[in-house]
C-alpha cells in the first residue's frame, strides 16, 4: 500500500511539472480546422517532446542508440499523462501519415502517390517473414529479423512516430501493430495492445485495410453466402486457431474499437464489416499504371517461348499455393475446378498453356502476365483480388465469381464502380460456358481487356488513390468521421 500511495504521489508531482512546463514552453492548443506544414509540425513536435523528456526526468537530448531500458520511462510518462497531452499532440497535425505493416503493394504506392502531394507518407515494413518479401515492392523503414533481435530500435522508432505522423494506417486481420516483438514488449509491460491504445490516447487517427474473408466476418456467418460455401472448399475451415467464430469475433470487436476509418471492397458485409467506419474504398488497393504497363518491354529470361499458332495462355495463380491448398488439390482459389475443366478442353483439340508462376517475385510475375490471354480467378470467393487488379491494368480479360448481394452492398456507396466492373462472372456451374466463349471470341477479348486497363485506371491508380486519401485523411484529422449514412 505504501508503495502504491508513494507512486500516485510521484504522479500527481509529475502532472504539475509537466503542466507548469507545457504552459510555460508551448503554445496553448487551440481548435484548428486548419492542418500545420510539415517543418511547422515537425518544430512543435521537437519543442513537446523535449518538454515531456524534461517533465520525465529524461534528457531531452536523444543520441540515437538508446537500450529499451532507457526508452521506456518516456513510455511510461506518456500513458500515464496521455489525459493532459492529448490537446497538445493534435495542435501537431499535419500532412502526415505512416503505413504500418505491408498490404501487398498497395501502401506503397498509396505512400508514393501522396508524397507526390506533399505528404510524408512512410511505410514501415514489420514482416518478418524472408517469404513474404517477394510480394511487397518497396518500404522506407525495415525491421529485420536479425539474431538477436534489436528491440530497442523496434521501440525507438514507435516513440518517433508518436511526434513523426498523425495518421497511422494498418492492414490485414490481426495486424494492427508494429510487429510481434513490439506488441509482445507492452502487453507483457502494460497489457494486451497497450502500443495501440496509447496511440489512440494521444489522438492519433488510425486507418485500416481490410484483407480476407475472416477480416471482420464470423466464419459461421461467411459460410452462409452462396451458392456455394466457399469455407468447404478452404484448408483453413477446420483449423480454429487460424479462422473460427470465437477468434473472428475478437478481432473485429478490437479492430473496430481502434479505428476510424477502414477500407473494405467487395461487400462482404456482415458482423463487425456493418460498423459506419466500414467504406468501400478501391482507391486503398492501388497499383501504379506506369508499372503494369501492357507497352513495357518483356525481359529476355521472363519472355515466353513462342506458342504454336491458335494457343490461348491460361493464367491462374496461386498466391502462397501450398500454404492454402489441401492435399486433395481443393482451394478457395479453385484450381480443383479450373484443372479438370482445362484438361477436358485440351482433350477436344483447344491449344491451351496454363500459366501458374510461385515463388517469382510479384515485381517480375507481370512480364508474365503480359503474356497471358484469359485470367482465371475465384469461382466460389464471391470477389477477386490482387491478381484480377494486376490484370485488369494490363488490359486483359478475368473471369471470377461476383456474388451479386455483395455488387448491391458496393452499388449503394459507389454505383460507378459496381456498374463498370468489367470482370466476367462465372460459378463453377457456368465457368466452361464462359470459357468456351472467350477462347472462341479474339474480339471480345480485346475488347474487355481494353474496358479492364480504362476501369483499372480510374478506379485503382495509385494518383486516383492519392488524391482520395489525401481527402480522407485531411477530413479526419479535422474532426470529420466520415462515417457511412447508411449504416448509422
Amino acid at each position: 500500500m505504501l508503495g502504491l500511495a508513494v507512486g500516485h504521489l510521484r504522479g500527481i508531482r509529475q502532472s504539475r511539472v509537466l503542466v507548469a512546463r507545457l504552459n510555460r514552453d508551448l503554445p496553448r492548443p487551440a481548435d484548428q480546422s486548419g492542418l500545420l506544414s510539415l517543418s511547422e509540425a515537425d518544430r512543435r513536435a521537437e519543442g513537446l517532446r523535449a518538454c515531456i523528456r524534461g517533465a520525465a526526468g529524461l534528457s531531452a537530448r536523444l543520441r540515437g542508440d538508446e537500450t529499451v531500458r532507457e526508452l521506456w520511462p518516456e513510455v511510461v510518462f506518456l500513458r500515464r499523462h496521455a489525459g493532459i497531452l492529448k490537446p497538445y499532440f493534435e495542435a501537431l497535425r499535419a500532412r502526415r501519415v505512416l503505413y504500418s505493416g505491408q498490404c501487398y503493394y498497395n501502401h506503397w504506392y498509396l505512400s508514393r502517390g501522396l508524397r507526390d502531394l506533399g505528404w510524408r507518407a512512410d511505410v514501415l515494413n514489420w514482416d518478418p517473414s524472408p517469404a513474404s518479401q517477394i510480394f511487397y515492392h518497396g518500404e522506407d523503414v525495415h525491421f529485420d529479423g536479425g539474431s538477436p533481435y534489436n528491440l530497442a530500435r523496434d521501440l525507438r522508432f514507435y516513440l518517433d512516430a508518436l511526434y513523426r505522423y498523425d495518421v497511422v494506417h494498418f492492414a490485414n486481420a490481426h495486424n494492427i501493430g508494429f510487429g510481434a516483438p513490439l506488441r509482445s514488449l507492452f502487453e507483457l509491460r502494460l497489457g494486451r495492445h497497450a502500443e495501440i491504445l496509447l496511440l489512440r490516447q494521444l489522438g492519433k487517427k488510425t486507418g485500416y485495410t481490410n484483407n480476407g474473408c475472416l477480416d471482420g466476418v464470423l466464419q459461421s456467418s461467411f459460410a452462409k453466402w452462396g451458392p456455394q460455401s466457399v469455407c468447404a472448399s478452404c484448408r483453413w475451415n477446420d483449423v480454429p486457431e487460424v479462422c473460427s467464430d470465437w477468434r473472428n469475433r475478437a478481432w473485429g470487436e478490437f479492430r473496430n474499437s481502434v479505428t476510424d476509418y477502414q477500407c473494405l471492397l467487395g461487400g462482404n458485409r456482415a458482423d463487425f464489416n456493418l460498423a459506419p467506419t466500414v467504406h468501400e474504398s478501391p482507391e486503398a488497393y492501388c497499383i501504379d499504371k506506369d508499372i503494369w504497363d501492357p507497352g513495357l518491354e518483356i525481359p529476355e529470361r521472363l519472355r515466353l517461348a513462342p506458342a504454336p499458332e491458335g494457343t490461348i495462355r491460361l493464367y491462374h495463380g496461386v498466391g502462397n499455393k501450398e500454404g492454402r491448398t489441401r492435399d486433395d488439390g481443393t482451394n478457395i482459389k479453385s484450381t480443383h475446378i479450373y484443372l479438370p475443366l482445362i484438361e477436358k478442353l485440351r482433350a477436344e483439340g483447344h491449344r491451351l498453356d496454363l500459366l501458374s508462376p510461385t515463388d517469382i517475385p510479384n515485381v517480375d510475375v507481370r512480364f508474365l502476365q503480359m503474356q497471358a490471354d484469359i485470367f482465371l480467378e475465384m469461382l466460389t470467393f464471391g470477389w477477386f483480388g490482387a491478381n484480377a487488379r494486376e490484370a485488369m491494368m494490363l488490359g486483359k480479360p478475368v473471369i471470377c465469381y461476383l456474388r451479386p448481394e455483395w455488387l448491391d452492398s458496393l452499388r449503394a456507396e459507389i454505383p460507378g464502380y459496381a456498374d463498370e466492373l468489367p470482370i466476367v462472372s462465372a460459378t463453377p456451374d457456368t465457368v466452361e460456358a464462359v470459357l468456351r466463349d472467350l477462347i472462341a471470341s479474339p474480339e471480345r477479348r480485346r475488347e474487355i481487356g481494353r474496358k479492364s486497363r480504362e476501369f483499372a485506371i480510374k478506379w485503382h491508380s495509385k494518383d486516383v488513390a492519392a488524391r482520395r486519401f489525401d481527402t480522407i485523411y485531411s477530413e479526419l484529422l479535422r474532426g470529420n468521421p466520415l462515417l457511412v449514412e447508411h449504416y448509422v
